[in-house]
């Protein structure tokens, strides 16, 4: 990261959660002016503490814009849906994105980042599904984040939207907490591939959109790392550090989903060819070391 973007006059973050609680953190350490929005008191008051000028305020109302009128260089809007069904999942990313969009036309903007996710992507069978592949029958769904990314693709802007695979990193191990429940089982079918990113490979990607040189003008790019692997194997990794038996697969989805992921392998050869961009973190065998006390 010491050759990307190391000043800015002002920096902008929606979402104050875990990916983007760390571009704050990384932000600040580097000198930016950082504004962060967030709509929970306690991450507001930390954010305050650690430096970040911070609005407490809904995303998707528009009473906040008034308090960013000279705009930002750079903007991330990586807002989460905060739990709850479809409308809660609609009104973070979808009017959130409006209200966003609302506000970068009357001001100043340089480039936008969006996380989205690869769950756009409708395809299975094992395919390798890179940026070309269609999210047309997620769109015809009404699926929010195709929604959300169509509304900043379409606004005219400098804008970057950023597919992220599984999300995992320190304090956000879903497979590892599993199997340390001890129920001896794991939800979905170990035969399919598990595309991961760690979150400060997240980070690294943020940073490398907000670097792009000028003749890149933006666009949709995956954010995975180079080792999609089998989830029984994943998870077998994971079962042998803790000294435990390989779990088996329910082969039903996990607890609040519909159906199991996809058996996909998620392509980031555009994210590296365009952008410059290398994960830290390669594989999970990298990216969980630290959680078991080795070095990568």
């Amino acid at each position: 990261m010491d050759n990307l973007i190391t000043a800015a006059p002002h920096l902008v973050v929606f979402g104050a959660g875990y990916v983007g609680a760390r571009v704050i953190e990384q932000a600040l350490a580097r000198g930016l002016q950082v504004t962060a929005l967030t709509r929970n008191p306690e991450k507001a008051c930390a954010l305050s503490i650690a430096g970040a000028d911070v609005i407490l305020a809904d995303l998707a109302a528009s009473d906040w814009h008034e308090r960013l009128p000279g705009g930002a260089d750079l903007v991330l809007n990586c807002v989460s849906s905060g739990g709850g069904g479809p409308e809660a999942y609609w009104h973070s990313y979808v009017e959130g994105m409006k209200s966003v969009l609302g506000w970068a036309v009357q001001v100043p903007v340089g480039t936008i980042v969006y996380t989205s996710s690869t769950s756009v992507y409708p395809q299975g069978g094992g395919d390798r599904i890179d940026e070309r592949a269609s999210v047309e029958d997620s769109r015809l769904q009404g699926n929010p984040l195709v929604e959300a990314e169509d509304r900043l693709l379409g606004a005219g802007l400098r804008s970057f939207v950023l597919r992220l695979a599984g999300i995992y990193g320190p304090e956000r191990h879903y497979l590892l907490d599993q199997l340390r429940s001890g129920c001896g089982e794991i939800a979905g079918l170990g035969e399919h591939h598990l595309n991961l990113i760690h979150r400060d490979d997240i980070a690294g990607a943020i940073w490398a959109a907000f670097a792009a040189p000028a003749e890149v003008a933006g666009g949709v790019f995956n954010v995975a790392d180079d080792g999609a692997a089998p989830k029984a194997e994943v998870a077998a990794f994971l079962a042998g550090k803790l000294g435990m038996a390989v779990p088996r697969f329910t082969g039903s989805p996990a607890e609040g989903r519909r159906r199991t992921t996809p058996d996909r392998v998620i392509a980031n050869d555009k994210m590296k060819e365009v952008l410059g961009w290398r994960p830290l973190y390669p594989t999970y065998r990298e990216g969980y070391a630290p959680f078991f006390g080795a070095t990568r």
